[in-house]
């Protein structure tokens, strides 16, 4: 019987593990985070005030068998039609934090807070998770809930040649919005819901200066509407290849509206994409990625109404195109870059560049320690697109050897190689769900596996 379950990160994805293990009666955790607070991950905890969840509240519940559990927690708290509410994330933050310390509490034999750095993992009959302090804890088996990895540096930009801080790599970094003044201009690489928290932050500290938004194809997110007349949902999965989906997902946007033919297609995501080949996905990625993104993943309407008023008086430019050079000159950095669909190159100067293309996901050029050690000794691989760590249907990591590992798991955006959609809460929920009831019931196979 497995008697003990250390995870290795504390956000949204391992804290629920935690809270998870213990409310099916599970074996005890070490919950292990190497930043200040647990509970929040970077998503909540990094957020402003002004940051929004991307989805109504009545969606966001942490408990996949108690729907309306965020629900009543806001209603607790005298928020007013919390159902269709889009809630802070700070506030979303404290509510996990919240349910964490509420676990603890509840059971404070079973489950254990660890604050530091988890600088490798082992196996010898049992999972050790060596710490950078040199403790060791021992479990049975182990969890990578590492949340999303930071983003790749633009290519052509070397940070060592650019002073200060011009450029800053970490959207979430403190120092974005500082030492600004109305006659400069910031770069934000990356069009997506990103670069919208970013732009959302400058603004509410108070820049005044110009900022320009630059991607390959120039696109943004779409906003979320309010509920509309019911219609028909399919009842099954599309049986269609990447090319005709989206040829019928077009069709019935005619006919229901495209927010409602892209959200009846969220019960079967996970199992198009598992039955998809893996020519099927490259396509997918390289063509039609982008357009996904920004019709799946949508802004709160009041947030995509301020960034439409941030264009309309000229504060925001969004272009497409690519970014090629870098170079530091007086006062800032002058960037060059091509307009898509064009030939001619030009040169934009700027103050500062921030770094908004999204989180990384191949292993093979991450710089995290852990994850890098694990992947040469062949306990990790990446997935066949390189999106993030291989994992079977279970959530068990497979190895460079081609085989599910029996003791280690790996949870939440990590994983979208195998199940694509797992970014979202809903989604999240359900895997932390499954894989604790998984290791709840499992038993321990000679000393050796689960």
């Amino acid at each position: 019987m497995i008697e003990h379950v250390v995870i290795i990160g504390a956000g949204f994805s391992g804290s629920l593990q935690a809270i998870n293990l213990l409310r099916h009666d599970g074996p005890r955790a070490t919950l292990i985070e190497r930043g200040p607070s647990a509970g929040k991950g970077l998503a909540y905890g990094a957020a402003h005030p002004s940051h929004v969840l991307n989805v109504r509240a009545g969606n966001m519940s942490a408990l996949p068998d108690d729907p309306q559990h965020f629900v009543r927690w806001l209603a607790g708290r005298g928020v007013e039609n919390p159902e269709t509410a889009f809630i802070s994330r700070v506030t979303y933050g404290e509510y996990l934090s919240e349910q964490l310390a509420a676990a603890r509490a509840a059971a404070p034999d079973r489950l254990t807070i660890i604050h530091g750095d988890v600088t490798d993992l082992r196996h010898n009959g049992r999972a050790t998770a060596v710490m950078a302090d040199g403790r060791r804890i021992e479990a049975h088996a182990a969890v990578l809930a590492v949340g999303n990895l930071p983003p790749h540096h633009p290519p052509g930009l070397d940070p060592d040649a650019l002073p200060g801080n011009r450029y800053i790599g970490d959207p979430w970094d403190p120092r974005v919005p500082g030492g600004l003044t109305k006659d400069d201009t910031v770069l934000i690489v990356g069009t997506g819901l990103t670069m919208v928290d970013v732009a959302l932050l400058l603004e509410a500290n108070g820049f005044e200066g110009k900022i320009v938004a630059i991607s390959r194809r120039g696109l943004l997110p779409r906003p979320h509407e309010g509920p509309g007349a019911s219609w028909k949902r399919i009842d099954e999965r599309p049986k269609l290849a990447a090319s005709a989906l989206l040829h019928e997902v077009r069709a019935r946007g005619e006919a229901i509206g495209w927010r409602n033919a892209v959200d009846e297609l969220r019960p079967f995501t996970q199992d198009m994409w598992a039955n998809a080949s893996v020519e099927e996905r490259g396509r997918f990625l390289r063509h039609l990625r982008p357009w996904w993104d920004v019709h799946r993943h949508r802004l709160a309407p009041e947030v995509h109404a301020r960034l439409q008023a941030m264009i309309a008086r000229g504060q925001l430019t969004v272009h497409a195109g690519k970014p090629s050079a870098f170079a530091a000159s007086e006062g800032g950095v002058d960037v060059t870059w091509r307009p898509r669909g064009g030939d001619r190159q030009e040169v934009l100067h700027v103050r500062r560049i921030v770094n908004a293309i999204g989180p990384q996901g191949d292993l093979t050029r991450t710089g995290e320690p852990l994850l890098r050690k694990l992947l040469q000794r062949g306990l990790i691989r990446p997935d066949a697109a390189k999106l993030g760590i291989d994992v079977d249907a279970t959530a068990a990591v497979i190895g460079a050897d081609g085989q599910p590992s029996e003791w280690l798991h790996a949870l939440g955006p990590m994983t979208r190689g195998a199940f694509w959609e797992i970014v979202a809460v809903p989604d999240i929920r359900t895997q932390t769900w499954a894989l604790a009831r998984r290791l709840s019931n499992a038993h321990w196979v000679g000393g050796e596996g689960l």
